[in-house]
């Protein structure tokens, strides 16, 4: 088994190296993070990577971005440097060795020099909001203001480890339909342009009058093969207009709105936008941030534009003084469920754990709409699968059994 020197940080702060056996780079810095070490340098490449004079690693994450899992370790080593002690210049000089994605490294190399010039943590994040959003910032802010920076790091953790596992959850339910869909399209097209064509000339040679199904996918065919340059244009620009659209905010609203009305699909997605709603409010209130800052970070970060803009009709009227359970009952997709555990929770002056209660419930519901989902999958596919099976098979076996007609006759 290989074996990596390595450099490293112990629970208590001090600097300690050694040489430790793993199968592989990342596997050898896992093992020393298991250990509560904070790996500051560790080397050894892979003979593959030796011959090459370039890591494998840094080929697969030359040109990518900062993942979600990227960015929790970045957290969790970033807490547990700071609770062990360790000074935030060191810090900051030990994940910016450590961390492999370019990307992410070179953000960090910029946030350390930015803190070496006098600049706070929040504002130093601040400069990169595609990697540091705004709850992240706000966050870290309010942990500076408040001296609490260890338990806001904990909970952003928690909320980022939350969201990242109903991601999963929904991509992982969505991917057995994303390939059923893609390898039913390659069969489209095969029979559209190997198989229907064939059989067309045989029925033209006889004088077979040609059905509705097989003109339909004739039609098909002479568009992809005569017209193919006019269709590959008219999709490019058609897929060129929706992105461009989708990126503004009317675009954003439209698409958001649309999915919270498809069956299935819509009360997944509100269920998840309540889930972070009150979980993301939750810390805030917890962290001691104001509860219009609050509000105002929520409205950019309920990941969804039609509900962000019902939230923000809801912010004004808390600024009239209105309360917030209020405003919230006179808005659009925000359950009653929300609405009465905030009205509790502002009552009884126990705002986050409500808030935490209706997170924990929303949770649940969203396991089990993704359960849904992935049951239900199964049987639209099928239709679906009936329904191009079907068409073809009446494009070709319609002629065919009056080509079979027309034979009988001559006998």
């Amino acid at each position: 088994m290989p074996k990596y020197s390595y450099e490293a940080i112990n629970e208590t702060g001090a600097s300690t190296s050694g040489v430790i056996e793993a199968e592989t780079l990342d596997a050898a810095r896992t093992l020393l993070l298991n250990r509560g070490y904070i790996p500051s340098r560790v080397a050894g490449a892979s003979e593959r990577g030796a011959i090459l004079g370039v890591s494998w690693e840094s080929l697969q994450q030359r040109y990518s971005g900062v993942s979600m899992q990227e960015l929790i370790l970045f957290t969790k080593q970033f807490r547990t440097m700071f609770l062990a002690g360790v000074p935030i210049m060191r810090l900051l000089e030990v994940l910016e060795v450590q961390v492999m994605n370019p990307r992410l490294k070179q953000i960090v190399t910029e946030i350390t020099q930015d803190v070496r010039e006098g600049s706070p943590l929040s504002d130093a994040l601040a400069k990169h909001p595609k990697t540091f959003n705004t709850l992240y910032r706000s966050m870290i802010k309010a942990g500076e203001a408040s001296g609490t920076i260890p338990e806001v790091l904990q909970r952003l953790i928690y909320i980022l480890e939350h969201e990242h596992k109903i991601r999963s959850d929904i991509k992982s339910a969505l991917q057995y339909p994303i390939i059923v869909v893609a390898a039913l399209g390659i069969a489209f097209f095969v029979l559209l342009n190997y198989v229907i064509p064939r059989f067309v000339g045989i029925f033209a040679r006889v004088g077979v009058e040609l059905p509705w199904p097989t003109k339909v996918s004739l039609f098909l065919h002479h568009l992809l093969t005569d017209y193919w340059l006019f269709t590959l244009v008219l999709l490019i620009t058609v897929i060129a207009g929706a992105s461009y659209y989708l990126k503004t905010e009317q675009g954003r609203f439209v698409r958001d709105a649309f999915f919270l009305r498809v069956p299935l699909l819509g009360p997944l997605f509100m269920k998840a936008a309540m889930s972070r709603f009150a979980s993301i409010f939750s810390i805030l209130q917890a962290s001691g941030v104001p509860v219009m800052n609050s509000l105002q970070i929520l409205s950019g970060t309920i990941g969804n534009t039609a509900i962000a803009r019902e939230f923000d009709k809801v912010r004004d009227r808390v600024e009239e003084g209105r309360g917030i359970s209020g405003p919230l009952s006179t808005a659009r997709y925000f359950t009653p469920m929300v609405i009465q555990m905030v009205a509790i929770g502002e009552e009884s002056g126990q705002l986050d754990e409500m808030l935490q209660a209706v997170s924990v419930h929303y949770d649940d519901e969203v396991a089990f709409a993704v359960k849904r989902l992935s049951d239900a999958i199964g049987p639209v596919l099928v239709v679906g699968l009936a329904f191009v099976v079907g068409f073809f098979a009446l494009a070709v076996f319609l002629p065919m059994w009056d080509l079979t007609k027309i034979a009988t006759k001559g006998f």
